[in-house]
Formats: structure tokens, C-alpha cells, sequence
């Protein structure tokens, strides 16, 4: 799959050209830039960073070295989001639906909430320059960029309330847990985005009192964990109302949300 797929980048084609012409040859050019993608490959490097592209909510999203690489399970953030605004917000949601993505990194949590709420205001956030260029980048791909307010931000820093949703992808994993992480996770993706600390709790411990104060009478917090996290995550959340804890496929505790205290 993945020598297919870096075949197709080199030769900028789709998967129905590639079987139809099996008698293609790759000229000089193309077969030494396969040569290096493979090589590239083979060391480790993920093939969405040697590509700089990845799928997300239905989005050609762009990819670097700089942010995580979006993953299917993330989607389960979003459809945690959209439930609650149809049951909190009715069929028509507000236009003063307000969302803050924190931790924004390629920009894929807010471009899917965009797509699906297009009266919201969305503010994004992200400690990172390198990461909010390429979020920057892909809001302009999709034409986003006048939907989507970002901030180089530590956490929540500088927004102004109140929010209806808080949401995020934070770094989660201890580095207690560093050796059951793929090596190519710990080797090319940046450290920052998925390592929170010695525990994996300390960036959640920090975000959700900040999102009780930026959070409006009613509003949600909405977090992707994992399940080594998932008891001392409900721990954090003790004074929240309505804590509930959402799996996914294969039935691993994949998010949590939470209503802000009275």
C-alpha cells in the first residue's frame, strides 16, 4: 500500500490511472525520486510527511514535520461536537456558535467543524509558529482562512469569552509510556504534540480549568485521550457536569466531554 501510494505522488496520478496503465515506464527523472521516496520510507519517515499530504473529514489536508499527522480516530472529536450542537442548538445551529480549537496543529479539527457549522466562529490556537503556518496554509487551500480566527497561543491564553465548545487533540501520552509508541510516532513526529509529560495528564490537568472559566453557562469541553489516561482524565473532571466517555471502533476510550460546572 504505502509503495503504491508514494508510486502515485511521484507520478501524480489516482489509483485508477495507475492500474489502467500498467505498461506506463517511469522515465529517468521519476524513477530516481521513487528510489528516494522509498528510501525515505524504509528509514521510518511516515508516508504522509514524504507525500506533505493527508485525509481528514473528507479534506486534502497539507502535512509536514511540524504538526501530527491527522488520524481517523480524531473524527470522533467531531462527531461528539455536531451531536451536541444538533441537541443543545436544534437543527439550526446559532451564529453565535463559538468554538476554540486548542492546539490547533494542522488546522483539521476546525476545518471539519467549519465545514459542518458554517455559521460558527472558530478561533484556533497553537503554541506552535511552524504548526499554525501550515494551518494557515490549509485554511487558504480550502477557503477557510476567513472563517477561522487563529492565535499563537499557549493553551487558551488571550481569548476572550464565553465559548459554547472548547475543543481539543492535546499531547496525551506519558513518557512513562515512550517505549509503546511506534518508533516512527517518536522518531519523526513532533515530540511537543504527543508527549504531555511524565504522566500524559499534565496538558489536560492545565487545559480544563482554563476551559471552565472561557466556557459560557451550559458549554462543553470536548477532549481526545486514550484509555491509559481515561480514570484520571474523569479524575480532573470531577466537578463537571455530564462526563461521559466516547469509544471508538475498537471500543479504546477515544474522547471525553464534559459540561462546564454550574
Amino acid at each position: 500500500m504505502n509503495a503504491e501510494l508514494l508510486l502515485r505522488f511521484v507520478l501524480g496520478c489516482d489509483r485508477a490511472y495507475l492500474f489502467a496503465h500498467p505498461e506506463r515506464q517511469l522515465t529517468e527523472d521519476e524513477h530516481g525520486r521513487y528510489g528516494a521516496a522509498l528510501a525515505e520510507r524504509a528509514r521510518g519517515v511516515p508516508a504522509q510527511y514524504i507525500t506533505g499530504h493527508q485525509e481528514f473529514w473528507g479534506m486534502d489536508l497539507i502535512v509536514s514535520p511540524a504538526v501530527l499527522i491527522p488520524r481517523p480516530e480524531t473524527e470522533h472529536v467531531i462527531e461528539t461536537v455536531l451531536g451536541l450542537a444538533k441537541s443543545d442548538l436544534g437543527a439550526e445551529p446559532s451564529p453565535e456558535l463559538r468554538i476554540a480549537d486548542v492546539g490547533t496543529g494542522s488546522g483539521c479539527i476546525s476545518f471539519a467543524l467549519a465545514k459542518e457549522l458554517p455559521q460558527a466562529e472558530i478561533h484556533a490556537t497553537d503554541i506552535s509558529s511552524a504548526a499554525l503556518e501550515i494551518a494557515r496554509a490549509n485554511a487558504a487551500r480550502h477557503q477557510l482562512d476567513a472563517r477561522i480566527h487563529f492565535h499563537q497561543a499557549d493553551l487558551l491564553a488571550g481569548l476572550s469569552p464565553p465559548f459554547n465548545f472548547i475543543v481539543s487533540n492535546p499531547p496525551y501520552v506519558g513518557e512513562s509510556e515512550e517505549d509503546q509508541v511506534q518508533l516512527e510516532v517518536r522518531q519523526f513526529e513532533p515530540r511537543s504534540a504527543v508527549f504531555a509529560g511524565p504522566t500524559g495528564l499534565e496538558i489536560i490537568a492545565r487545559l480544563v480549568p482554563q476551559a471552565s472559566k472561557l466556557l459560557g453557562p451550559g458549554g462543553w469541553l470536548i477532549l481526545e485521550i486514550s484509555g491509559t489516561i481515561v480514570d484520571a482524565v474523569c479524575d480532573v473532571l470531577h466537578a463537571w457536569r455530564d462526563v461521559r466517555v466516547v469509544r471508538d471502533l475498537q471500543s479504546i476510550p477515544r474522547v471525553v466531554r464534559a459540561k462546564r460546572p454550574s
